[in-house]
């Protein structure tokens, strides 16, 4: 019998779910977890990161001491999910697949996260094993684009590897690489007037937004940069030549050079179309988050490979257009691999892991701490 058994994971992903955990409302979440992992003599200290955040928590961060000569690493995961996430309930089959009743997401992001990470120190504890040194990281507002990552204090940390659980797909996947995210908004300024008596007076706002939406490339710009405009607002009335006018979106790419360039394109269109129809533009970027990739070739890497062999998983490893938490590790010089926890159709009502999948990823997560790890768990 292994020490990670698919009861124990039930029953502490149906805990975790039944807790309403949205962005920024994450403290309910947070005093059960330091709960959790206290019952293994493991303190988690919560950080004031709420403070920059305006979230009601803040992020759990946790060092255990081990006697291996491993360097140590980072577990993490964070305890936000998106909404709707009030009242979820997990509805178990009997594969060992978990679904919410329909009406919320599951929360598997990144519950199943948590769960893993979870289980695989309680059977190191229990196991009484050499292990290195490893450190815990559960964060708030990952999904605002990692909020709680990025006011925590990295002077804490003494790993230079991670691994985050995070990623949705097949268990073994694992996300090396991750792109830059830059979001914009382009508010253009015009004239009213009265469309019917005087339309000549006017200096119609929404004409140059679509002047330059019209110019702008859009979806796939090729293999490592997508682009979007995801909204679009403005006029004060059918006979009303509109005075304002809103765009919003968002631009991704897997080299920070190239979404920042991008970005000078659509940004200098909307400035022409402003310019050509006599229209002001006041122009907003932000840089979200900025893209990393870990050297296949690397040491995180080939840990994570031979660690999912022994627990029989089959590691495969890809690019993501999606951001995490590891994209702001990378940042301050943490070498990651963002690795899926049995999370599937995340971000909608359909969303489902697999007990029996978190199971095994927790024993990985094992193999990846401990000294010698040749047992199956």
């Amino acid at each position: 019998m292994g020490l990670v058994q698919a009861e124990d994971i039930k029953r502490t992903f149906e805990n975790l779910v039944a807790i309403d955990s949205p962005s920024l409302k994450e403290k309910q979440m947070a005093e059960h977890i330091k709960r959790m992992f206290w019952q293994l003599g493991i303190e988690l200290s919560e950080d004031d990161s709420g403070k920059v955040t305006k979230s009601n928590a803040g992020n759990l961060y946790g060092f255990v001491k081990g006697n291996s000569r491993k360097a140590p690493v980072l577990l993490s995961a964070h305890m936000d999910t998106v909404l709707p996430a009030y009242g979820k309930k997990a509805v178990f089959e009997a594969d060992g697949t978990v679904r919410s009743d329909g009406t919320t997401v599951l929360g598997a992001d990144d519950l199943a996260g948590v769960t893993a990470i979870y289980h695989a120190v309680k059977a190191i504890k229990e196991r009484r094993s050499s292990h290195r040194d490893f450190e815990l990281l559960f964060t708030t507002g990952e999904e605002l684009y990692c909020k709680g990552a990025k006011a925590f204090d990295y002077g804490k940390l003494k790993s230079r590897s991670a691994y985050v659980l995070d990623l949705s797909g097949r268990i073994g996947d694992a996300a090396y690489a991750a792109p830059t995210i830059l979001s914009f908004s382009a508010k253009l300024t015009g004239r009213a007037a009265h469309a019917g008596f005087c339309p000549e007076n006017g200096v119609n706002a929404l004409r140059a937004a679509a002047e330059a939406v019209t110019r702008l490339p859009q979806g796939r710009i090729d293999e490592i940069t997508t682009a979007n405009i995801g909204r679009i607002s403005g006029g004060e009335g059918v006979n009303i030549v509109a005075s304002a006018c809103e765009v919003q979106g968002e631009i991704r790419s897997l080299e920070h050079k190239r979404a920042l360039a991008f970005l000078r394109r659509y940004k200098e269109t909307f400035a022409q179309a402003a310019r050509a129809f006599g229209a002001g533009l006041d122009w907003e970027e932000n840089i979200d988050i900025e893209a990393y990739e870990t050297s296949l070739d690397s040491e995180t890497v080939s840990e994570y490979r031979k660690a999912a062999e022994k627990a029989g998983i089959t590691a495969r490893f890809s690019k993501t257009f999606g951001g995490s938490d590891n994209n702001v590790f990378a940042r301050h010089g943490i070498e990651g691999l963002v690795a899926a926890p049995s999370m599937n159709q995340v971000h909608s009502c359909e969303e489902y892991g697999n007990i029996y999948e978190m199971a095994a990823v927790a024993e990985m997560l094992v193999h990846l701490l401990e000294e010698k790890s040749n047992d199956k768990i």
